[in-house]
């Protein structure tokens, strides 16, 4: 009987050794599908299989903590800003949606938001809003003194695009604010 490859193994069998190269592989698998996305706007993988890296890499993390490398390309949300635009630094990290698959994922994000809060594991209410994911672009728009600065994408969470001319051209999007006790900066 031929042995399964590393990528075909159930996680919860994985040696340390195993799990260190899956997660290169897994990491370097990553690190393409984003440049082709953010970089060169060329997707090879569909959201579902680029999901499942993830996912698999998540799970090796969980199982292997010791193993996670902050500079591994599944550390990382989005992408470096593209060259063609300007760059703007976010004043607040802009992150990314978590997603759940599975009635277990949504268990697993209860038990962290209840351990987050301090609360315990059963009991007390908690309410939340979930909606389909969409694919699209996350834009940051922000006004001083209620006039439209400047907007921007997330780009790698830390910095993104100035696309602020681009989203000047979106009629939903006001120039200006309407209202009297409008913040400053």
């Amino acid at each position: 009987m031929a042995s399964l490859s590393l990528k075909d193994k159930a996680v919860a069998s994985l040696t340390a050794s195993d799990a260190e190269i899956e997660l290169a592989r897994l990491n370097a698998a990553i690190a393409e599908a984003d440049e082709l996305y953010h970089g060169k706007d060329a997707p090879a993988i569909d959201d579902a299989a680029y999901d499942a890296l993830r996912r698999r890499y998540e799970a090796i993390v969980a199982r292997f903590p010791k193993l996670a490398h902050p500079d591994d390309a599944a550390a990382k949300i989005g992408a470096a800003a593209a060259d063609g635009f300007g760059k703007i630094k976010h004043r607040v990290p802009m992150l990314s949606l978590g997603n759940a698959f599975d009635d277990a994922d949504v268990t697993d994000f209860d038990e962290r938001i209840r351990r987050f809060l301090n609360m315990p594991s059963k009991g007390g209410e908690l309410a939340y809003v979930a909606e389909p994911k969409m694919d699209g672009l996350s834009i940051s728009i922000r006004y001083e003194a209620g006039v439209l600065a400047h907007a921007v994408t997330r780009g790698d969470g830390a910095e993104g695009e100035n696309v602020t001319a681009n989203i000047r051209t979106i009629r939903d999007i006001p120039p200006k604010l309407k209202g009297t006790k409008l913040p400053h900066a």
